[in-house]
């Protein structure tokens, strides 16, 4: 049964929706990068190493380190792996994927890439998170400043 003028689109909360907090444009705009293109290739783990590390595996069986490419950019590291498959072979069964990928994260402010590397199959890319000294400050209360 239908009750005649239904909207059928649902509405997308982001941040700016919530009047508590404010300034996190930036965050809704990484949230939406990062979910785009989400396929579960490769596969992953995040593991928390201890209270101020972190590290993220990847599994990229059959990617050299020549074929990965990683990059941090605004606070998102991304994972790219392209193969060169221009090689004289000639498959009977082809089951090991030969395609390319592109995995992202979004760092935390004051998290860190430390180093990466390429073991059995497997990339693993270290995290460190730097607490910042916390400050406190005192606003005074009286008239606007003037504008110059």
């Amino acid at each position: 049964m239908s009750l005649g003028n239904e909207d059928k689109t649902m509405s997308r909360l982001t941040f700016a929706s919530y009047p508590h907090l404010l300034g996190f444009e930036q965050l809704d705009r990484l949230l939406e990068r990062t979910a785009k293109g989400v396929d579960g290739y490769p596969p992953y783990n995040i593991e928390l190493v201890d209270e101020s590390a972190y590290r993220i595996t990847l599994a990229v069986a059959g990617f050299g380190e020549a074929d990965l490419q990683i990059t941090l950019q605004d606070g998102q590291l991304t994972v790219r792996g392209k193969q060169d498959d221009t090689g004289d072979r000639q498959y009977l069964h082809r089951g090991i994927a030969a395609r390319q990928f592109q995995r992202s994260f979004v760092l935390a402010e004051h998290v860190e890439v430390v180093g990466a590397n390429l073991e059995n199959g497997l990339l693993h890319i270290e995290l460190a998170r730097h607490e910042p000294e916390s400050v406190v400050q005192t606003i005074a209360i009286g008239a606007p400043k003037a504008a110059e």
